[in-house]
């Protein structure tokens, strides 16, 4: 069962190969959405403070009924939030909104204010740091239990490597059939960062692809596993987001797997 198939931090801590996604998620629905995927199986929910429904999910996990020592929890330090006492504070406030006594994972949502993302040569490396900073000393006072970064290139990992006491465990990016930045997955995984691949379906782009809906005929499977069991088979945590029950069972159906011929063409697919 993909449910019980984990990875392994650098730090020791195991995270599960397959998460739900909460982006878009009101925190109305977020309860739900999270006590139906726990019923079903998952044990790995991906949220952030952008998100705005950190109390919906820790609603969700305590409506499961689920241990919570089973479930593993990622948040997000908000974008703008760019100087140490802002982030310490966030992260604070995250186990307040959820209700919970820690975090399994948290992250730096993006190395630039999203207003900057892509659009400015400002990639706030002093101010990185600072987060990076707060973090750290989360997870020391056992807050977290491993920390990581998001959106982050080889640039601005190095800037953290350059003072820092705490690696990061994990970076988390866009991966997708027809996007698959292997340069930096490759230097993530030579640095022993873990990598997450966020809106593996392509935000819904990859359901109306005709190389990949034929490709996902000749599997027998939906459009969606095949982009789940290529993230997979590229030894990445995957992290489809739903609010539909049946896509959160269809989701993690993977029972197949993908021919290095047909990886090789998926990962040639290239925008």
């Amino acid at each position: 069962m993909i449910f019980e198939e984990t990875f392994e931090m650098w730090n020791g801590v195991t995270i599960p190969k397959l998460a739900l996604g909460t982006w878009l998620i009101e925190n109305a629905n977020a309860s739900d959405a999270v006590k139906n995927a726990l019923e079903i199986g998952y044990r790995h929910i991906d949220t952030a403070q952008a998100y705005g429904n950190e109390a919906g999910v820790g609603d969700g996990i305590r409506r499961s009924g689920i241990p919570r020592a089973e479930i593993f929890i990622t948040s997000k330090v908000a974008a703008e939030r760019k100087s140490y006492e802002a982030a310490r504070t966030s992260i604070d406030n995250s186990l307040k909104q959820s209700g919970l006594d820690y975090l399994d994972l948290m992250l730096i949502h993006c190395p630039q204010p999203w207003s900057e993302y892509h659009q400015s040569k400002n990639h706030y490396l002093e101010e990185n740091r600072q987060v990076w900073r707060a973090m750290g000393e989360a997870y020391q006072a056992g807050k977290l239990r491993a920390i990581g970064v998001s959106n982050f290139e080889e640039s601005d990992l190095e800037n953290i490597f350059s003072d820092c006491s705490v690696k990061p465990m994990v970076n988390q990016i866009l991966v997708h059939i027809a996007h698959t930045p292997m340069e930096l997955i490759r230097y993530c995984q030579k640095k022993d960062i873990l990598v997450e691949a966020y809106s593996p379906i392509a935000h819904g782009d990859a359901l109306h692809n005709p190389m990949i809906q034929k490709m996902a005929q000749k599997y027998k499977v939906s459009v969606a596993q095949l982009c789940i069991q290529y993230i997979l088979q590229l030894c990445l945590v995957a992290l489809p987001k739903t609010e539909s029950p049946d896509h959160m069972r269809e989701n993690a159906t993977l029972a197949f797997e993908i021919t290095d011929t047909d990886m090789k063409r998926l990962y040639q697919l290239q925008n």
